[in-house]
């Protein structure tokens, strides 16, 4: 199941609003508030396909109003025989 972790940078003072509306978007696993990063929230995204969770990041989170700027991290799975 493909998955990413998105680091977002909100306008100030909404952090707790945002990360409440995240919550509600299809694929949303977690939404937190962070510190010690230019970013203010991470949020963990899972889909069915990659096309779906393109959809959810390009179309859903990056139009969200009070989103500044963003960071797509695509979490990577390896598999090892034996």
């Amino acid at each position: 199941m493909p998955s990413a972790y998105i680091l977002i940078n909100c306008e100030l003072g909404c952090e707790n609003a945002l990360i409440d509306e995240l919550k509600t978007l299809p694929g949303v696993v977690e939404a937190c508030q962070i510190y010690g990063s230019t970013f203010d929230i991470i949020v963990k995204v899972c889909a069915d396909t990659e096309d779906r969770l393109k959809e959810v990041v390009n179309r859903r989170i990056r139009r969200m109003e009070k989103v500044k700027a963003t960071q797509t991290m695509m979490v990577v799975i390896e598999l090892h025989d034996g």
